[in-house]
């Protein structure tokens, strides 16, 4: 595992946003589901935020009680349209991230927020509206044609429909690494969904979220075996909030379910708990 420093980004913060007031984001039923710790002491709690095709039972599997058992609330959502939350209209980047705002808003402290993938893309421009505690980007998929790239070589029949607004395919490849288990894979890749088009659309381009507000602590985490995010995407996003990101060599870009889960959970929070102090 490769060290990294607690980041800060650089950017403006906007304060009013007329498009919120003149065309208002459908209300949804959101999936949220929670690991409470046995810990007297109040820490933050933790939101994980999945990213596009997944759902909250990708941090449920491992990361949600483990979270709680080393001492922080922890919670976890499912976008619009994914896992067990509802749809309402065409949901899109502003869709998402306004139900991480929501979400967020209505725990009981100030809360830390995670992004996974392109959920990290959610959260980041979530720290742009909620002040948050910190903030964690793994595996951040901040969109371009530099990561769709590399995607279209590795899986082209997979990648090629979501450019058109059809579902996008990953591979065991592109997920996971070498020590997970073949079954394990094929139950994870059976339950993955899809994102909505115009979505998927705003990854294409380049829709950079503006600096968080209350200028929070900021980590920024990935794998140099991804196979989705590569490692350059990561130094990238690293940079753009002042440091490098933290690396776990070995795994694959659902880190939280791969065969080494435990490493980047552990890192995180003991991350957490020194910027606790």
């Amino acid at each position: 595992m490769s060290s990294s420093m607690s980041t800060r980004p650089a950017g403006t913060t906007h304060i009013l946003r007329p498009q919120e007031w003149a065309h208002p984001v459908p209300a949804v039923r959101r999936e949220v589901i929670s690991a409470r710790s046995a810990d007297d002491e109040p820490r933050s709690p933790i939101l994980f935020v999945p990213g596009y095709a997944h759902g909250a039972w990708i941090f449920e599997e491992h990361w949600l009680e483990h979270t709680a058992q080393r001492g922080f609330p922890a919670y976890a959502m499912s976008l619009r349209g994914h896992g067990a939350s509802g749809t309402a209209g065409k949901p899109d980047l502003r869709a998402y991230v306004h139900d991480v705002v929501q979400v967020a808003a209505s725990l009981p402290r100030q809360a830390v927020l995670v992004g996974h993938g392109a959920g990290a893309l959610v959260v980041a421009h979530a720290l742009a509206r909620y002040p948050a505690r910190a903030g964690v980007l793994l595996a951040p998929v901040f969109g371009g044609w530099r990561t769709f790239g590399g995607a279209l070589l590795r899986n082209p029949f997979g990648t090629v429909p979501a450019i058109f607004g059809g579902r996008l395919r990953l591979r065991r490849g592109q997920l996971f690494g070498p020590n997970l288990h073949a079954s394990a894979s094929k139950v994870y890749l059976g339950r993955l969904g899809a994102a909505a088009p115009r979505a998927q659309w705003q990854l294409l381009g380049r829709h950079m979220p503006d600096a968080p507000v209350g200028d929070p602590p900021v980590l920024v985490a990935g794998s140099p075996d991804d196979h989705i995010v590569p490692r350059s995407s990561l130094n990238r996003v690293a940079a753009r909030y002042g440091g490098a990101p933290l690396l776990f060599p070995g795994l694959g870009h659902d880190m939280m379910l791969d065969a080494g889960w435990a490493e980047p959970v552990d890192a995180l929070i003991d991350w957490l708990s020194k910027a606790e102090r």
